[in-house]
């Protein structure tokens, strides 16, 4: 195990410092670098990276004719930038974010954190051992609608958590999953992996913990019979994208050449306090969003949408069936991405950046995802056996829990 480093840290900025950002991986979520720079009058984009010249092009457009565009993350480290945003396509992860942190850059990984156990344990080890900050882009624990749930289970509202439930429709799955890098193994493991990490996340956030066994089951169900694939690379998700057009699923045209994940998941985890959960996945629903429910020694919360004109229900009196609950909480508005999430997120990334200490979002946290998911994928791949999820050093999670100052 890699030592504590013993040189110092990189010093607080200051509030009011000039900020120099970079983006590692200018495709779709890359634009997340600019609405950084937009929420600090002291932060600018000076620098984009990514190996494919049409995503270089886009740099100027999106960030201004004065960022350099560089083909790789040496380049944008010389360009000067004090913090990156690592948002490249999941596998490349690792190998980004070390680079970054061994130059003793500020780096925000989007998540998941990584497509292994063994590359997210990589990239807590060489930020423990850089003292380099780490930052991981797991957004939903910004979002009212979560917030909200958390809120209620922390009031007692429902007494002790014992189960928690979520269903992801995901509606847009075919355009946004099956048409790119995301239908390969070799690039996301799976997408329970990759899509599930956001959720498997919020249940260790309202569980209170995090998952020790999981079973899994699923597989390629539907985007398997569809035989019309094509090949854009460099194109981004905002460029093939058509609700109306792309309807039934099996109607979908030019599908990404190779396509070995799974299009439906399910699995069930025990968490180490005793709580149970389970999460399911589907890429051809109609409808696109989540559902949670969590379940307590003295009642149920359960969602209905995700933002504005959505609430939260509670059942704490017996009752047949309630179609109601006993009472509703309005989803809150939050202006900006992800229902307010993008924006919280990021100037949360800004003040850690500038001041350090404790945030929200964990490294921790985002490697219990990615542990749970790619133990549970490992399950579904081999007939759905519970297996045991490798744990954490104890040092490095102390070292992350306590605010990477240890």
């Amino acid at each position: 195990m890699a030592a504590p480093s013993t040189t110092p840290k990189p010093p607080a900025l200051g509030p009011d410092a000039p900020l120099r950002l970079g983006v590692v991986g200018n495709g779709n979520r890359g634009i997340i670098a600019r609405t950084a720079a937009e929420l600090d009058p002291a932060a600018e984009v000076v620098a984009a990276c990514d190996p494919l010249p049409r995503a270089r092009d886009r740099a100027a457009e999106r960030f201004g004719s004065g960022v350099a565009a560089t083909a790789t993350v040496a380049e944008l480290i010389d360009a000067g930038v004090d913090a990156a945003f690592v948002t490249s396509p999941d596998h490349l992860h690792a190998e980004h974010a070390c680079e970054l942190l061994e130059a003793g850059v500020a780096v925000f990984v989007d998540k998941p954190l990584a497509i292994t156990v063994e590359q997210a344990d990589q990239i807590l080890h060489t930020a423990r051992r850089t003292g380099s900050r780490l930052y991981v882009g797991h957004n939903m624990r910004h979002m009212p609608v979560i917030t909200l749930l958390r809120d209620l289970i922390a009031a007692g509202r429902i007494g002790e958590v014992k189960a928690v439930w979520c269903r992801y429709f995901v509606g847009d799955g075919g355009d946004r999953f099956f048409k790119d890098w995301h239908a390969e193994r070799s690039k996301v493991n799976s997408l329970l992996l990759q899509k599930g990490a956001h959720d498997i996340d919020v249940i260790h956030w309202l569980a209170g913990a995090h998952t020790s066994r999981v079973s899994a089951m699923g597989g390629l169900t539907v985007y398997g019979q569809v035989t019309d694939r094509a090949d854009r690379t460099g194109q981004v998700v905002t460029e093939w994208l058509d609700r109306e057009r792309n309807w039934p699923p099996l109607a979908q045209t030019g599908l990404n050449p190779v396509i070995d994940v799974e299009d439906l998941s399910m699995m069930t985890m025990a968490l180490d306090n005793g709580v149970f959960a389970n999460y399911s996945e589907c890429h051809y629903t109609p409808d696109y969003w989540r559902n949670y429910t969590v379940i307590g020694t003295e009642g149920r919360l359960e969602n209905f949408g995700l933002g504005p004109g959505g609430v939260v229900r509670l059942w704490n009196r017996r009752t047949e069936f309630a179609p109601d609950g006993d009472e509703t909480f309005p989803i809150p508005d939050a202006p900006g991405g992800h229902h307010g999430a993008d924006p919280a997120l990021l100037r949360e990334f800004l003040r850690f950046v500038r001041e350090g200490g404790v945030t929200q979002t964990s490294p921790v946290d985002a490697r219990a995802a990615v542990a749970a998911a790619a133990t549970a994928t490992a399950s579904l791949r081999t007939g759905g056996g519970a297996l045991d999820v490798p744990p954490l050093d104890t040092a490095v999670r102390a070292y992350f829990d306590a605010g990477q100052a240890a």
